[in-house]
């Protein structure tokens, strides 16, 4: 075979070794891409919690994401975030630094804070306002009208234990009544029209702010501390998905925002509630990406 033919076959090998190389590293380019793309919010059963994550769910499918969302216990996303092979990504609404101290301190070196949500979150025991006390030195005084309970939510939120600290701190003659967030408004909203005597474990931002006339119980013991609510994520998301990590670290709603939005899904549902509001912000959220 002469210098030429070799040549030739030469050139023709190159040209078919970089047309294969360029279709598979494509294709594997293309597969990473389709990756990247999907984005596992997880979430726990809270209103606030529940509006952040279906807006930025409605605000990453209008950019080009897949969005799977996974309602768990706090504990359990804390814990799962951690991981080194964790399934979620995101969770929107950690009460940082305060209430969710103790998962921050079992989890945080394995989490990343990414923003806030919202940044002025509160909480502590509410009252209806036509309730005559101001403070929660004054519950055992009246513990017949309150029948001696205080309606409360799951075990695992924070406040639950911040609850358990105050029955112990004030010697209150009281129990914490451990229910579900939706379960506590219904109890609230039933006591205020009966104009009853009710105490709740309650936490600003919640629509129940919005519907009803409350006001917290004075805490002079400082049990009930302040937090701002949270986004984390797992180590490495924002380098895997660096736009969506742009998006959730821009995230912050107002509290006449969050209300919005939270009345609009309390009267349209989840998903059309946060389209609702998507369309009516669009030039706000779309540009958190950017």
């Amino acid at each position: 075979m002469n210098v030429k033919k070799l040549g030739t076959l030469f050139v023709a090998a190159t040209l078919l070794f970089a047309i294969t190389s360029c279709s598979n590293s494509g294709s594997k380019n293309k597969s990473a891409e389709v990756e990247k793309k999907e984005v596992n919010i997880l979430y726990p059963n809270w209103a606030e919690g529940i509006a952040f994550t279906h807006l930025a769910k409605i605000a990453l499918e209008n950019n080009g994401f897949e969005v799977e969302l996974t309602n768990l216990e706090p504990g359990l996303i804390y814990g799962e975030l951690s991981k080194d092979d964790s399934k979620g990504d995101v969770c929107m609404d950690a009460w940082l630094p305060n209430t969710h101290k103790d998962y921050w301190a079992d989890y945080g070196d394995k989490l990343v804070k990414l923003g806030e949500s919202f940044s002025d979150g509160t909480t502590g025991l509410v009252v209806p306002s036509y309730v005559t006390i101001n403070s929660i030195e004054e519950l055992n005084a009246n513990e017949d009208k309150f029948d001696g309970e205080i309606i409360g939510i799951g075990s695992g939120a924070g406040i639950h234990a911040n609850t358990l600290e105050a029955i112990d701190k004030y010697d209150l003659n009281f129990e914490q009544i451990t229910s579900s967030g939706p379960a506590m408004v219904a109890s609230l909203e039933k006591a205020i029209k009966d104009e009853e005597w009710i105490v709740i474990t309650g936490w600003k931002p919640h629509f129940k702010w919005a519907k009803n006339d409350l006001k917290y119980l004075e805490d002079p013991k400082g049990i009930y501390p302040e937090d701002a609510c949270t986004i984390i994520s797992r180590r490495g998301f924002v380098e895997d998905m660096p736009k969506a990590g742009t998006f959730f670290k821009s995230f912050n709603l107002e509290e006449d925002q969050l209300y919005d939005l939270m009345e609009r899904i309390s009267e349209v549902g989840e998903e059309a509630g946060a389209q609702q509001f998507y369309d009516a912000n669009k030039a706000m959220l779309d540009g958190w990406f950017n």
